[in-house]
């Protein structure tokens, strides 16, 4: 039987937290993306660049915040926050579509997404 410490479950619920946050901002992004789409002449085919861009985003704010209340192994832990927020993605979206298959664009979204990651756990923990 493995023994988690106190220490290793706190990490593991800040970066729960931070994969949250990062997917509560992502909502509230591709919800302000969704009315400008209504209400302004935005054309749709720049949806697949916004959806990269506010994953993007999302993730580092994220990963950020986690990064910065564990206060150490910023890049393993804002990598965490990356691949467990771009695997509930592709859960959600594969229950809710159910049609997964890993493609080009698939692809690009999983490397950003734990690049990023890296890149906010790095910013977190060096943030003063």
């Amino acid at each position: 039987m493995v023994k988690v410490s106190e220490n290793n479950s706190s990490k593991l619920v800040k970066i729960l937290k931070g994969s949250a946050i990062s997917i509560l901002t992502t909502l509230v992004f591709l919800i302000i993306f969704a009315a400008l789409l209504t209400y302004t002449n935005i054309n749709e085919n720049a949806m697949p660049t916004v959806i990269i861009i506010v994953t993007a985003l999302s993730i580092l704010i994220g990963s950020e915040i986690s990064a910065s209340m564990i206060k150490k192994n910023g890049i393993l832990n804002g990598t965490l926050v990356g691949i467990i927020y771009i695997v509930l993605l592709y859960l959600i979206s594969s229950v809710v579509t159910r049609n997964f298959s890993l493609n080009k664009y698939s692809i690009i979204m999983i490397a950003t997404s734990i690049i990023i990651g890296g890149i906010g756990g790095i910013i977190g923990v060096n943030k003063k």
